[in-house]
Parts: structure tokens; sequence; C-alpha cells
């Protein structure tokens, strides 16, 4: 067995499809990995190729959370023997920074986000400049590191002195059903259910579309949500489904007409955002409304996948929708561009950088 890894993660193993990606590709490549987060739901880990840390916690909100699960995680990595720990996002990053400097143990920083400049975040600023504050200290001790675009690569190179290289969230390249005239008329939303993605907006804008929109995820906002879809009476059109496993996940896509991504442009973080859903779509040959920010832009440019907004209103979000649903040319000729893509974002070609930064340590 080769080096091994442990990764740390607040949220829980179970749904993390990126962490699911990068464990598999280097226990597959002969690494000894172990992904370490928090028992957070009832659903059973399921197959993996890696180890699993679940660890039980009395607190999930508030900074009675962070405080808990940083001694809950520091205290189990000082029992641990490793190679190398990776944390994953600022929220795990001291931890990680404290043990490695104790251990002796090579450390590596893997920002999914831009944390200080999360909505929740930036929306509370005496909370921003503590995350702020944690940045600034421990950022620059991860001289090793890689995050999910180029924009945030850059602000990390100017902010902090590091040079990251960019492991986008793409999923494995799927093979598409021979026929796509028979999905349902349909939009769906993967992901969390929090703020900042647009949900306050695209619900009441349901009422101008002729479909159906299906979540799946859970998150923080879905109470609000739910409240808003009774509020103007759409339980007919706007359906939960809840957490499912990403396997599960990508079939279900397949199914669907149309794909949501929406992103509030309020902290750096949204506004540089590169979602994983947005190439989920793409590799289900889906065509979807998303966001005119600079990371989508880029690669619509190269071939245009997605309807793009340049804000966050009800009736633009309407237009959109109800223009892909009623467009067949224009529909047909972003499903044609998600199969040129389809071959390019895809975790078969992007693994190769990600395996190329470990062979170094």
């Amino acid at each position: 067995m080769g080096k091994k890894i442990i990764f740390t993660i607040t949220n829980d193993p179970v749904f993390d499809q990126r962490m699911q990606r990068i464990c598999s590709t280097l226990q597959e490549a002969g690494y000894h990995v172990v992904l370490a987060g928090r028992k957070m739901r009832t659903a059973p880990i399921g197959h993996s190729v890696y180890k699993v840390k679940r660890m039980r916690c009395m607190f999930h909100k508030g900074p009675m959370q962070y405080l808990e699960y940083h001694i809950r995680l520091s205290t189990w990595l000082i029992l641990q023997q490793a190679d190398i720990i990776c944390a994953i996002d600022t929220d795990t990053i001291l931890p990680v920074y404290f043990v490695s400097q104790l251990k002796g143990t090579r450390r590596v920083f893997d920002a999914h986000e831009y944390f200080s400049e999360l909505k929740e975040v930036v929306t509370r600023p005496h909370i921003q400049r503590w995350w702020k504050k944690i940045e600034r200290f421990a950022i620059p001790k991860f001289p090793v590191g890689y995050t999910v675009g180029q924009e945030i690569a850059g602000i990390f190179r100017k902010e902090y002195g590091v040079n990251y290289a960019v492991i986008r969230n793409v999923p494995y390249k799927q093979i598409l059903p021979p026929q796509i005239t028979t999905r349902k008329k349909a939009i769906i939303y993967q992901g969390a259910i929090n703020a900042a993605r647009g949900l306050e907006y695209l619900i009441p804008a349901m009422q101008k579309v002729p479909g159906e929109l299906h979540i799946y995820g859970a998150g923080n906002f879905e109470g609000a949500c739910t409240e808003l879809v009774e509020k103007l009476h759409l339980q007919e059109k706007v359906r939960f489904f809840g957490m499912v496993s990403p396997i599960e996940l990508q079939e279900i896509t397949l199914t669907y007409k149309i794909g949501i991504n929406l992103v509030e442009a309020i902290g750096l973080n949204q506004y540089f955002s590169l979602a994983n859903k947005f190439f989920d779509y793409i590799q289900a040959g889906v065509p979807q409304v998303t966001m005119n920010f600079p990371e989508y832009a880029r690669i619509n440019a190269k071939a245009p996948v997605a309807l793009l907004l340049d804000d966050l209103g009800i009736e633009g979000i309407a237009q959109a929708l109800n223009l892909l649903l009623e467009d067949v040319v224009l529909y047909e000729q972003l499903v044609t561009n998600c199969a040129v893509l389809r071959d390019v974002y895809c975790w078969e070609l992007e693994k190769n950088s990600l395996l190329q930064i470990y062979e170094k340590l």
C-alpha cells in the first residue's frame, strides 16, 4: 500500500460527490485513503474503495458546531498515522495545520469554496472578520493546494501568495440514453437548499412556467422554501425529493428536460462559483439556466450549453425556462453542445491533474 492520505470535511461523506471522486481516484492509484467527516444523516455509507470515518457531534449549527468538531477532529487526527493530511475548506484548516505541525506531516489544502466570501459569512461582518483572519493565518502555511476554478485560484495567489492548481468539480463521463425526446417536461434542481441559491426567485417563477420543478437536496433554507411553495399554492408544481445518493442522482438527472443552477452575486465565492451541478447537467446532456458569471460564461463561450442570466429576477428566470421549453431548435443545439463539452469536462481527464499533485509529495 502506498502513502496514507487523510481528508477532512465538516459535512457527511455519504453525499459529497467531489470527495467521493477524489478519494476513489487516489485509492485506485495506490494510496491508502481515509475520508473523515461528520455523521449528519442516518443513511448508510455504502460501498467505497477507501475508508470513511464519520464522527457524531452534538451541535449542528452556530460556533459550537465548529468548536466541538475541531476538538473531535484534532483528537482523532493526533491518534492517526498518515503521510499527508488534506484540509477541505477553511472550516477544517486549523485542526489540520496544528496536527500536521505537531506530527511533522505533509499537508494540502483543497478549497471547494472561497469560504470567507460565502453569502452566509459576508452578510455577518463580525463572522466574516473571524474567517478572514483564519484564512490569512493558515492558507499561506499550505503551499500545496488546489481549488475549483481559475478565478478563485487567482484570488488566492494575490491575497495569500499561494499558487494553487485548478481541479474542477466535473463528474465521470456518463453514457447517454439513445432517446432524449421522451424526457419529462420538468426542471431539476440538485444540490444544497441553502441561501444564495436563488430559490426564493425560482419558486415564484414557476407560477409562469408550464412545467414542474423537482428539487433534490436538503439544507438550512428548506423550511423557508416549503413555506413559500405553500404560500403560493404551488404544491402540485414544486416538489421536494430530499437527499439521494450521487449514483441515483445521475440516473434521475437524465430524465429531465432542463437543469437549473442559480446563484446570488453576494460575496465573491458566489460570483466566482463553478458548481458541481453545472457539469452534472452537461454530462447528462441537459440544457440549463445559470448565471452570467465569469466561470460559467468562459465555458459557455466554447459551446453554449446554458442560457445565462445577468441577474436574478422572477420574470427573467421564467422567460429563460419557457424559452427552453418552447424553442425546439435552440434546445436541440444546446443538447448537441453538451455532447461536445462532455468530452472536455469529465473526471477521466481532470483526475490527471489531481494525481500529479500527490505524486510530487
